[in-house]
This record gives C-alpha cells, sequence and structure tokens, in this order.
C-alpha cells in the first residue's frame, strides 16, 4: 500500500488538487454495496456514492453480468455510420423514461452539456438567427469543460481563474433557498436580462430545483415553470443540466417532474450507468432536431471516439433494469426521512447556517469553509467516507444502503460538528 501512495503521490494529478497532493489520499482496495474497503485494511461507509453516481450500490451483480457478457461480444465499436443493439436499447429505455425522442449519447455529463449548448446555438441558427450567448443562474455549476465552464457562475465556481479566457455569458441571480420560497425577484431578473439580451442568447441553462456544486441550493420548483413561460415569450431555448438531479435524488424521477413544464433540452449523467461506467446523454424534443436537421445546417456536430459505447449502453440497460426493480421511491422516501430526523438537530449549531433535504440529498451548511479538513478527517476516523466541499457539509447515498448504515453517516456528521466545539 505505501508503494501505492508514494507513486500516486510522485505522478498523479487528483481532481482539484495539486502535485503533489496538498489533502490526505486512501488508498482504496475494493468496493462492495455501500462500503470503500481501504488498502489498510479500514472499512467506510460511502456517503458520497462516488460523487453522486453509485446509486445502485458497488458490484452489483446483474450489472456485473452485462459487462462482462458485452465484453465477449464488442467492447467498443465507432458509432459513425456504424449502430448497434446497445445503443438501440438505450434509447428505447431513454425516451421511455424521459419523453424525449432525440438524443445524443456522449462520454461524461461536462459533454452532454458541451453538447446541448452547441445544439442550442445550432438551433437558433437553423432558424436564421445568428445568437451564441447563454443565460445561466449565478451559483451555477454546469461541469469541467470550457463550454460547461462558461455557464458556470464567473466570480463564486471553482472555474473563476478561467474567467478571461471563457465565454463570456448572463448571469441571473438564483431562486431563494427554500422548496416554497418566494422566488419574484429572481424571475424579474431574468425577465430583465432576456429583455436586453434575448436577440444575442441561444437558451437559458438551469440545474433543475437543486443547485449542485454551486452550493447544494434547494429552490422552489415553480421557478421554473415561469421561466419556461418566459422564455418562450423571447425565443430562448430551455436546457435543463440534470446530470446531478436525475434518476430520483429530489425524489422524483427526474428534477423536472417537480415542475408543469419540460425544458426544450435535458442532459443526464453520473447515475445513468449505475456509477459503473462514464456515460452521459443529451435529449431534445422533435421540433429541434427537426429543425436542425432539415436545414442548411442539416447536422449535429459533434462525436466523441467513445461515443455510444456498447460496454457502457450495456451497463446503462442493466443500471436501469435495477433501477426499476428496486422500488427507489420507496428507498429515496425513507432517506430523505431519516435525514430529517437524524440532521435537525444542527439547525441551532454556532457552527451551522443551514440544514436542508431533499430526497437523496443532505446538506448542512457550515458559517465558514475551513472546517472541512477537520469534518473529512473526524468523519474518515469513525468509518465514513465523506467529501466536505468548502462549506457545505453533505451526503448523497446509494438508494440500497442499509438503514444501520445511513444513520451511522448521519451521526458521524453530527459528531463531526459537535468536536468542532470542542477545539474551538
Amino acid at each position: 500500500m505505501k508503494n501505492i501512495l508514494e507513486i500516486d503521490k510522485k505522478h498523479i494529478w487528483h481532481p482539484y488538487n495539486s502535485l503533489p497532493t496538498k489533502t490526505p489520499i486512501l488508498a482504496v482496495k475494493k468496493t462492495k454495496n455501500c462500503k470503500i474497503y481501504l488498502e489498510d485494511g479500514r472499512v467506510l461507509i460511502d456517503s458520497m456514492s462516488s460523487w453522486w453516481s453509485a446509486i445502485l450500490g458497488y458490484n452489483n451483480k446483474e450489472i456485473y453480468k452485462s459487462i462482462k457478457k458485452q465484453a465477449k461480444i464488442m467492447p467498443h465499436i465507432m458509432f459513425g455510420g456504424l449502430t448497434h443493439k446497445p445503443a438501440v436499447k438505450l434509447a428505447k429505455n431513454l425516451v421511455k423514461m424521459t419523453g424525449y425522442p432525440s438524443l445524443f449519447l456522449c462520454d461524461s455529463g461536462s459533454v452532454s452539456v458541451e453538447v446541448a449548448l452547441k445544439t442550442a446555438i445550432l438551433y437558433q441558427k437553423a432558424k436564421g438567427k445568428d445568437k451564441t450567448k447563454f443565460i445561466a443562474l449565478k451559483n451555477s455549476y454546469h461541469g469541467d469543460t470550457l463550454g460547461a465552464m462558461s455557464v458556470c457562475d464567473p466570480e463564486n465556481s471553482m472555474h473563476s481563474l478561467y474567467g478571461d479566457y471563457l465565454s463570456q455569458n448572463i448571469f441571473v441571480e438564483a431562486p431563494n433557498l427554500g422548496f416554497e420560497a418566494d422566488y419574484s425577484l429572481a424571475i424579474k431578473d431574468l425577465e430583465d436580462k432576456l429583455e436586453k439580451y434575448h436577440e444575442q442568447v441561444a437558451a437559458f441553462i438551469v440545474e433543475p430545483v437543486v443547485q449542485g456544486a454551486g452550493g447544494m441550493r434547494i429552490y422552489n420548483p415553480k421557478y421554473l415553470n415561469e421561466a419556461k413561460k418566459l422564455c418562450e415569450k423571447y425565443g430562448i431555448l430551455l436546457i435543463f443540466d440534470e446530470v446531478a438531479t436525475g434518476f430520483g435524488h429530489t425524489g422524483k424521477l427526474f428534477a423536472f417532474m417537480h415542475t408543469d413544464i419540460k425544458p426544450d433540452i435535458l442532459t443526464i449523467g453520473k447515475a445513468l450507468t449505475g456509477g459503473t461506467l462514464t456515460m452521459a446523454a443529451m435529449l431534445t424534443t422533435k421540433e429541434i432536431s427537426d429543425t436542425i436537421s432539415n436545414s442548411s445546417i442539416g447536422v449535429l456536430m459533434h462525436g466523441p471516439t467513445f461515443m455510444a459505447n456498447p460496454l457502457a449502453c450495456s451497463v446503462a440497460n442493466a443500471a436501469i433494469k435495477v433501477f426499476a426493480k428496486i422500488n427507489w421511491e420507496k428507498r429515496v422516501k425513507k432517506i430523505e426521512k431519516i435525514f430529517n430526523e437524524e440532521l435537525a438537530v444542527l439547525k441551532d449549531n454556532n457552527f451551522v447556517k443551514d440544514v436542508r433535504i431533499i430526497g437523496s440529498i443532505g446538506v448542512v451548511e457550515l458559517k465558514d469553509d475551513i472546517y472541512a479538513s477537520k469534518l473529512q478527517e473526524f468523519c474518515v476516523q469513525n468509518g465514513v467516507w465523506i467529501r466536505p466541499f468548502g462549506k457545505l457539509f453533505y451526503s448523497i447515498v446509494s438508494y440500497t444502503i442499509k438503514e444501520k448504515e445511513l444513520k451511522k453517516i448521519c451521526k458521524t456528521m453530527v459528531k463531526a460538528i459537535y468536536s468542532l466545539e470542542k477545539k474551538s
């Protein structure tokens, strides 16, 4: 194990980290269900579900069988000019789940956002309009690639360092915190910006109901109903980035199902393969795909080498099958109930600014961002893997987690906060 860590420290850049790393790196030997087994013999309950993707736990037997079976048949084939059963089956599954008839299968959540932005621009061009800017919410996060970064919060996000290099887009006030909170000021700001810039703007892109890495902000879904009306009024497409919120995380199959509307474009990823292989998709209405395809443009100019990878498609199909069988809605409701019961004690804590919960997402927002490493260290020492980010001390768990495991996560989070009081 020591050799692993030494080589890692010498050569490998980890996400949002330096080389050599300035933060502890743990060597993982294996995973099983909702547990992480370290090389040094420790076992951690995973409270992050591998960045919110492993909704079915680890090493699911049906998913594993799908990999083994497909690997023998065809692990990969280019998608240019060719197709295959796993991709066609996945398309049928996703059309049925989402109601969108046109889709593009790609590599990752960030890439699905890139494709969505490109599609919006092409759609506007196909209609004879030169619209190349986007509107996004403040506190937004849409991924790490260049186009995706350009619609992340320009000041408060992890990508602010790249500001001078990115396309300059337009940002509006995010809705107030709270599932039933007032959103009138945010809608007014969106309307004002659309009135001023609509001739330049191709689309409004938003994380529906929950803003993820930009603050884990839960807001009123009715804001999105009003946003849709404004987008239609000004000829702007509406893009929902559901890479993080999709597949049950908010208690609905997709977060747009909390609303009365559907966006023009939808992006999904993360949990699409149950956190097993990287894969994502962009889905659109037929009106959008027809408008582009029947115009002088004719094509969607994007084509990743591993687009519609047969292994990933097979895994996604298996994950969707397992997902449908586990009564995920009941499981997510139970997770939400336990989060509410266990984390409520922190609402009046001196170190805590807010506690907010929706579906399988439990968030403790701290008043200061200096405690992340201390909290993580405490949790790891007590058998829980958690990765605080700035002021956010949060957990997004697998739907297959056992009740006692989830309660241990919650109790450990609470004890970690209490430990700060003892040290202060």
